[in-house]
């Protein structure tokens, strides 16, 4: 993701990815380059299942992404790393995305 997303379905997606401590904090500890997920985990304290569901959420967002690559000793290791983004909002763009929003009032999500 370079720029604002497409859709107003994107934009939550993104917003709500940035709306969680954990996941700023993983975006902050990026920023200075790839890490793969062990490393990232004790960097950060907290558990690699814990980390991978914020992973997950951030990559569906489009802020990271991961590549599956062979160690030297033959592991496999997932490196993350952030995906180079500029998020501008206003009342203009929050107007052109709600018309394509999924979620209609009153729905649950």
């Amino acid at each position: 993701m370079s720029s604002m997303p497409e859709t107003g379905d994107a934009l939550l997606r993104v917003l709500t990815a940035l709306a969680n401590p954990h996941r700023l904090r993983v975006l902050g500890a990026l920023a200075g380059g790839r890490q793969y997920v062990s490393r990232l985990a004790r960097e950060l304290g907290i558990s690699r299942p814990l980390l991978h569901m914020h992973l997950q959420r951030l990559e569906a967002a489009g802020l990271v992404t991961g590549t599956l690559e062979t160690g030297e000793d033959g592991k496999l290791m997932k490196y993350f790393e952030v995906t180079e983004f500029t998020l501008r909002l206003s009342p203009a763009v929050i107007a052109a995305a709600v018309p394509t929003l999924s979620d209609r009032p009153g729905e649950d999500r």
